[in-house]
């Protein structure tokens, strides 16, 4: 049996705990211990629940296949247990991999393992964990990455892309994709797919007019989106649409199309099974070629490119340097 320790400092976010433990008791072959840094055999979460049959680590001996650092505000607080972040040091030195889940990533800093590596964490958090720890390489965009034998992951759910990803790496996908059927999740994420949407972020900023305009475009994608139909929509000009546009996503019209159209195709290629070509005619491309062009402007990589290095779930971050939307 595969020993999986999950750990971190009270109070910690619940599903940083909770997510990774249903992950793994529902993969064949592995033994999960949650842990707690003081003497309590509990662990307390920033909800108020306490989890019951937690080990002090004192007593946690010999080996350990995956150990799991959780975040919250245990994690975020900046002050540190000397004795736990000693410990997290040991215990990697006997443990196959470590990860960190949102901010457990300050503990894996505080305790030297990211030291020369690149790493993620809550998007909020990024700044922070790379002025708190210069030698570490802040990564913001990935949900999760892996630098050797550390992984890290970003904000809370995460935590269970990043466990699924541990388990296909140990069992194969087949029994990772089964796993997240019964949890019911709508989509088992690469981990280069990046936090957030860059669209869904403008929504927070947009006008009304012009977020209803997003929700219309996402369901007639394969329709011409032209600067005229686009402000027809919402009745304006098209020479006003276009300084609206530009004011309120820092984009002109076209790059707003070509945007939303590359987002829709990465959701495709994350989650099905279709070619390309197909792809780029559901997304509004209209040929593989023109998708081609419009994923070289915004992300930097043609859509080949992209659905070859996001394949396979879980990859060296050194591999993962692309820019990503």
């Amino acid at each position: 049996m595969r020993k999986v320790v999950i750990a971190g400092p009270p109070p910690v976010q619940i599903l940083d705990v909770a997510g990774p433990l249903e992950v793994f008791s529902n993969a064949p072959g592995y033994e999960v211990q949650l842990a707690n840094p003081g003497l309590e055999r509990s662990l307390r979460t920033n909800r108020g629940i306490v989890l019951g049959e937690a080990m002090p680590i004192a007593e946690l001996q010999g080996p350990i296949d995956t150990l799991i650092l959780g975040g919250g505000p245990g994690a975020e607080s900046g002050t540190y247990d000397p004795a736990f972040t000693a410990w997290i040091a040991d215990a990697a030195k006997r443990s196959r991999r470590v990860a960190s889940i949102c901010t457990g990533a300050f503990l894996l800093a505080e305790a030297g393992l990211l030291d020369g590596k690149q790493a993620v964490t809550h998007w909020s958090f990024c700044d922070r964990l790379q002025r708190e720890y210069p030698g570490v390489t802040v990564r913001p965009d990935p949900i999760y990455l892996r630098d050797g034998s550390i992984y890290t992951s970003a904000g809370i759910t995460a935590g269970i892309d990043l466990s699924l990803a541990l388990v296909e790496e140990d069992h194969g996908h087949e029994i990772s994709l089964r796993i997240a059927r019964f949890l019911v999740m709508f989509l088992v994420r690469p981990g280069g797919q990046a936090q957030y949407s860059h669209m869904l972020s403008h929504q927070s900023s947009a006008s009304t007019p012009l977020r209803e305009l997003q929700v219309w475009m996402l369901e007639h994608l394969r329709e011409p989106l032209t600067v005229e139909l686009l402000a027809e929509r919402i009745g304006i000009s098209a020479r006003h649409f276009t300084r609206v546009c530009l004011r309120e996503t820092g984009m002109n019209p076209g790059q707003f199309v070509d945007r939303m159209r590359v987002e829709a195709a990465q959701q495709m290629i994350d989650s099905s099974s279709r070619g390309l070509k197909e792809i780029a005619d559901a997304a509004g491309f209209g040929s593989a070629e023109a998708m081609r062009r419009a994923f070289t402007r915004v992300l930097g990589v043609t859509a080949a490119e992209y659905a070859s290095r996001f394949k396979s779930s879980l990859r060296p971050a050194a591999e993962a340097t692309e820019p990503m939307s």
